[in-house]
């Protein structure tokens, strides 16, 4: 007996309807499992997490033994080794241990970014806020100890870095801080450039305070602080005396 037409369509139907049950079925089960490219409630996959994950792990890795060793002496083996990665994974993600240099970069731009959108509430008269804002200097500089420890050295040999460094911890902060100083009426009187002047000693200030004396010369943090900020209260009202009318 001979099939017809009608029961070929209907047979190749029901073989395509199985095909796709079962295509969605291995599809759930890799969601579910972790291992599919599908995202679950909005949530990045698994692959993707642990991409990210692991480059940042590097990243932390390669800030603390540039910062204990030195660039030159430390090796990609002991980078992997300290963030439990594959060292392949430092050439996939960042071509080599130059590309992570330039990845620390990257990471501590960002932190500024995220810094400076988390402004300190002003404070009531131009010395405090002075104040305040030099002491935060302070303890940023400190916090970012490691990065210097690495990029300083590497400015006297590449004077391009030192540029990367003035962006990413002085120049950046300085336009917004000149614009906080403008809002008190003591800063009303000044030209713009004593402004300038102020804002830009708040990131000298804390380098020196911050990171310069307790780091390099082993300064007591708290003198060093303090420090900082009586001079923060002697630089505040120079220029204020030396301006008025």
């Amino acid at each position: 007996m001979i099939p017809s037409l009608a029961m070929y369509r209907l047979s190749g139907m029901k073989i395509a309807d199985t095909r796709r049950k079962r295509r969605t079925i291995g599809r759930l089960k890799r969601v579910l499992s972790g291992t599919g490219s599908e995202k679950v409630n909005g949530t990045r996959p698994k692959r993707t997490r642990d991409r990210a994950a692991k480059k940042h792990a590097l990243i932390l890795a390669a800030l603390e033994l540039f910062a204990s060793k030195g660039y030159e002496p430390t090796t990609t083996r002991e980078i992997a080794a300290s963030a439990g990665c594959a060292e392949g994974l430092i050439h996939r993600y960042f071509k080599g241990k130059a590309g992570l240099l330039a990845a620390l970069i990257e990471h501590r731009l960002s932190k500024e970014v995220l810094d400076l959108s988390q402004p300190l509430r002003p404070a009531s008269s131009l010395e405090d806020e002075y104040v305040q804002l030099v002491d935060r200097e302070v303890e940023r500089m400190w916090d970012s100890r490691d990065f210097l420890r690495i990029f300083i050295p590497r400015a006297i040999v590449d004077p391009s870095v030192g540029t990367v460094i003035s962006k990413a911890l002085i120049s950046m902060r300085g336009k917004a801080i000149s614009e906080r100083l403008k809002h008190y009426e003591s800063c009303l009187t000044l030209p713009q450039d004593a402004i300038d002047v102020l804002a830009q000693a708040v990131g000298m200030i804390g380098l020196m305070f911050g990171f310069v004396r307790p780091v390099l010369l082993g300064q007591d943090r708290l003198r060093a602080r303090k420090m900082a900020a009586t001079v923060a209260k002697i630089l505040v009202s120079s220029p204020v005396h030396s301006f008025a009318v």
